[in-house]
């Protein structure tokens, strides 16, 4: 649990960076990857993930955003617009 813990806070701390929307979604639900509440409670019980990254600065949002679930050993797909 304490690694998934630092992936949440890693996670959030990354997506603060860009001022794009960056929603993950897991099954039928939308959390805003900001959020570091809403990545807790879904990160532990999905494997499969969604990106969906809207804004100014999405093209970079995205790069980092995939290499930071990577890192963790999170799978995710990033939703072409």
């Amino acid at each position: 649990m304490s690694s998934n813990n630092a992936a949440v806070v890693e996670i959030a701390q990354t997506a603060g960076k860009f001022s794009s929307s960056i929603v993950l979604q897991a099954d039928n639900k939308y959390i805003d990857v900001k959020s570091i509440l809403g990545l807790f409670t879904t990160l532990v019980s999905r494997k499969a993930y969604e990106l969906h990254v809207h804004g100014p600065d999405a093209a970079e949002a995205k790069v980092a955003m995939q290499e930071v679930f990577s890192k963790h050993g999170l799978e995710i797909v990033v939703v072409a617009d």
